[in-house]
């Protein structure tokens, strides 16, 4: 192991073996790694939205790893008036998959607010087709929301499907649309399933790892997810994205979730 460098500050000093620690990794590409973590990390934030709104992601990695193949990707458009959000699931784990997921997290966070609703996706789809990876694919879901109507449009692409809460009913249930898996096959389209959010609804997006778990029917894994969430908003939808991602999904597995509430 080389010396620290003579001219390095004493808080740089105690910083650097504390971080080294937490990621997990020697000194060597260290920076690159935290920066690989902190962009993926950056490419989620939730734009300023109108104060009827609430919008919250949670992410939580693989057995505690600081990298994960889950990412968010916001933007606004139209003035602030339409949210563009998706919530995405790189294949593989740990470091691989947190290097593809920098990549594909800033090539879709320029395809989501420079294209339509419909284009997101199937340029993501060419996107991953032309990388070529070993494990090239990822699911995902896209949701365009006009933040003045509350009409939305759902897309995804081999991923688990959205739920919804009417506030009317108090009832959760799961919104069907299918696509193909990012990045194996050409020429794909993804058709929307179209509603609206009225006041008191809510609309959880999420990843696998919130609801699989080996040997276990997904719906099942939909159910107990709900379940909670259910009991968790008793007390208030603020904080419940990172409420419920830290009481359910594998802990072997990558996590990450969307909360979209219209207060």
């Amino acid at each position: 192991m080389q010396p620290l460098p003579a001219d390095l500050p004493i808080e740089g000093r105690r910083m650097m073996p504390w971080r080294r620690s937490r990621l997990g990794i020697g000194r060597r590409g260290e920076s690159m790694l935290v920066d690989l973590r902190d962009r993926i990390l950056a490419q989620g934030t939730i734009p300023k939205l109108p104060d009827s709104w609430l919008v919250e992601s949670a992410l939580s990695s693989a057995g505690g790893s600081p990298f994960a193949g889950d990412f968010v990707v916001a933007t606004t458009r139209a003035d602030g008036r339409r949210l563009e959000v998706a919530v995405v699931d790189v294949s593989g784990k740990g470091e691989a998959a947190g290097t593809r997921a920098l990549q594909l997290s800033g090539a879709m966070g320029g395809l989501l607010g420079a294209l339509p609703p419909d284009q997101f996706l199937p340029a993501a789809n060419d996107y991953l087709l032309q990388r070529d990876w070993e494990e090239g694919f990822a699911t995902a879901v896209h949701l365009s929301l006009d933040l003045e109507t509350g009409d939305y449009q759902l897309r995804t692409a081999g991923h688990p499907p959205p739920v919804v809460r009417s506030a009317g009913s108090g009832r959760w249930h799961v919104i069907k649309t299918e696509g193909p898996v990012l990045g194996l096959i050409e020429g794909v389209s993804y058709d929307p399933a179209g509603g609206r959010l009225t006041s008191g609804d809510a609309l959880l997006l999420y990843t696998d790892g919130m609801v699989e778990e080996p040997r276990r029917d997904i719906e099942l894994g939909i159910d107990e997810m709900l379940g909670v969430a259910e009991h968790l908003f008793r007390r208030s939808f603020d904080g419940l994205a990172e409420r419920l991602a830290a009481k359910v999904g594998s802990r072997d597995d990558d996590r990450a979730l969307l909360l979209v509430h219209r207060r």
